[in-house]
């Protein structure tokens, strides 16, 4: 029985043909995500703004302005109530008690719990999350902080990996993943916490590996084929990898798609990161890293001496002797 091919061998697309529309297109996301970001904000989890969160599954729909009036009866503080996931799924945030005792925190997320399992029968409350304001502020440095060094770390080792062109063409890339993949959580208000922070630094990582596969074939190809057109050389780098590429993607897509439908609700916006920036980070392989190049000024001999340039080296390999 022959195995099944995704992509067929010897696959001739012009990708590059469509780079100044794919590009058009990314540039315009990344300019809504960023607004985005500024206008709508996000809706930072208990690890990055501090408090106490219980999340809670109801038997049917609740009035959330009727639920929010409950939880401050109990002088908790200001109460923010948001769904998650479904109508039925709801995260109860209240501020962490300004008290001394200790014990002033369980007993606030028992009376909420009380209150919420009097109030609406066969609610299921779970684990009580609390994080102190210091905790939370320092939390967020550093999220934030990692996430700078990982690009500006990878963006040198490009940069020294292959050339300047190649570690500029990564930066952007990243960074259009990094800002769409801000800007969709910014848009639909999924809760932002450490969980998600780890999925953008896996997607930053799995963005590079793509990346770094398809420069890696275009820097062998430009050993090959000096007189072949740039954009020529490019299209046939990228399809020379695209069948590991579909395969990748596609395998990890599945599996996260399964646990983003199955999966537990405390997992939910890490797996919508993820699958997200997979299908970002493929694109941006194909249509932003390789199209920058171009507007580079990249050539097939631009890294050759200039006693070996024009030397009268064939377009194609089956042309060598």
């Amino acid at each position: 029985m022959r195995p099944l091919k995704l992509v067929p061998d010897n696959t001739n697309i012009a990708f590059l043909r469509h780079r100044v529309l794919a590009m058009g297109l990314s540039i315009a996301l990344i300019v809504a995500s960023i607004a985005l970001c500024f206008i709508n904000g996000f809706n930072l989890g208990v690890d990055f703004v501090g408090g106490q969160s219980v999340r809670v599954t109801f038997q049917q729909p609740v009035d959330l302005a009727q639920l929010r009036e409950r939880v401050e009866a109990l002088g908790v503080g200001e109460a923010t109530i948001q769904r998650f996931g479904s109508d039925r799924d709801v995260a109860v945030r209240t501020p962490v008690p300004e008290s001394d005792d200790p014990a002033a925190a369980d007993r606030a997320a028992t009376q909420i719990k009380q209150t919420i399992e009097r109030n609406y029968p066969g609610a299921t409350v779970g684990a009580v999350e609390s994080v102190s304001g210091k905790v939370s502020n320092e939390l967020f440095r550093q999220g934030a902080l990692s996430l700078a060094l990982a690009m500006v770390a990878i963006a040198l080792y490009i940069w020294f990996r292959f050339e300047w062109q190649f570690g500029v063409g990564a930066m952007f890339a990243l960074f259009h993943d990094v800002a769409l993949t801000l800007g969709f959580f910014a848009l639909t208000q999924l809760e932002f916490d450490l969980n998600v922070v780890a999925a953008v630094l896996t997607i930053i990582g799995y963005s590079l590996n793509d990346t770094i596969v398809v420069y890696d074939r275009i820097r062998e190809n430009m050993r090959k084929y000096r007189k072949m057109s740039t954009q020529e050389l490019l299209d046939l780098s990228i399809n020379e990898t695209l069948s590991r590429t579909v395969v990748t993607s596609l395998s990890i897509g599945i599996v996260l798609t399964i646990l983003l439908v199955l999966g537990p609700d405390v997992i939910f916006g890490f797996t919508a990161a993820m699958l997200l920036g997979i299908v970002i980070g493929t694109f941006s392989s194909v249509y932003v890293s390789a199209a920058i190049l171009l507007w580079l000024r990249l050539k097939p001999d631009s890294f050759l001496p200039a006693d070996v340039k024009g030397d009268g080296l064939s377009k194609r390999a089956a042309d060598l002797p």
